[in-house]
């Protein structure tokens, strides 16, 4: 049997088992992970995947980006405990097959059912967007793991920053040219008040990620936070309902990245009092539209109710 791929219509050739060899393989205590090779290549991936889907991982030891994808497929096979198998080949001590299937270097996934080719990567993804992949073909198991992004966002929405600071740290381990979790790590900083720590990591960030949409979002919410009241001073106001306090509890907000929060109490007193500080409701809306950048769905909401309030 042969591997097909639908969009072409060619085979992908494998070979048959050996005479003599075994069909058997390493095989992990979840029985759900299983090194391939010549002996056993035709059970484990094109005999298999006509009984369950197949996820065949191509790698090589001397590739950085085909090592940090390991650990997220394990999780994933381990979570989805019998959906799908995990086939890995080591390319590197198995050329014969990498040629047959045409893969020249990792990482490749390749996701087979039913003996055909039903889609396949040719990158290291981080595991929230594995997640996606894998979803648009196999179900998730109910009540399944959270992600580590999950995990992370979760842990700041309870306040619990040192937990996102120890997830983040081992994301930017394993995915050290994603640097998003770089801007993410610099954005827990910020909350935790080290700004110069926050500045320094999105300093040395490429000039794409630094000057990008996200990265001015960490570093506005780092101004909003520096001028800000802290949380003591915030709650030693009360329930002062004058314009200088609801200015203080919206700008307070923003620094805690509760954004649609900060932006309703910037529009509430831009509708109550629109010359308190010479206009600064308006002229700190303008700002957090450009830190969240002009696309977000906060800015298109609230600059429409703010050019209603002008015009």
């Amino acid at each position: 049997m042969q591997i097909v791929d639908p969009k072409t219509g060619e085979p992908m050739g494998a070979p048959s088992p050996q005479p003599g060899q075994s069909a058997g393989g390493n095989v992990d205590a979840s029985q759900f992970i299983v090194d391939v090779d010549m002996s056993n290549f035709q059970q484990v991936v094109l005999e298999g995947s006509m009984h369950m889907p197949v996820v065949l991982q191509s790698w090589g030891p001397s590739s950085e980006a085909c090592r940090t994808l390991i650990p997220v497929l394990e999780r994933l096979a381990h979570e989805y405990q019998g959906a799908f198998v995990l086939a890995r080949l080591n390319v590197e001590e198995q050329p014969q097959i990498a040629a047959q299937l045409g893969i020249r270097s990792g990482p490749d996934v390749k996701l087979i059912m039913q003996g055909q080719l039903y889609d396949q990567l040719h990158e290291a993804l981080p595991e929230r967007q594995m997640r996606e992949w894998l979803g648009k073909h196999i179900a998730a198991p109910e009540g399944g793991t959270q992600s580590v992004e999950e995990q992370v966002q979760n842990a700041l929405e309870t306040g619990d920053t040192a937990t996102a600071r120890t997830l983040l740290t081992q994301l930017i381990s394993d995915y050290p040219d994603d640097h998003g979790y770089r801007i993410d790590m610099a954005g827990v900083m910020t909350r935790e008040g080290h700004f110069d720590d926050a500045l320094s990591i999105l300093d040395a960030l490429p000039p794409e990620h630094r000057d990008g949409v996200k990265a001015r979002g960490v570093r506005a919410r780092i101004d909003f936070a520096r001028e800000a009241l802290s949380a003591e001073e915030i709650e030693a106001i009360g329930t002062r309902d004058d314009s200088e306090a609801q200015f203080q509890r919206a700008l307070r907000a923003v620094a805690d990245g509760d954004y649609e929060r900060g932006l309703e109490g910037f529009l509430e007193l831009m509708k109550r009092d629109r010359s308190y500080g010479e206009d600064a409701a308006r002229k700190t809306l303008l700002r957090v539209f450009d830190a969240l950048g002009g696309d977000h769905p906060l800015t298109v909401a609230y600059r429409r109710r703010m050019f209603t309030l002008l015009y």
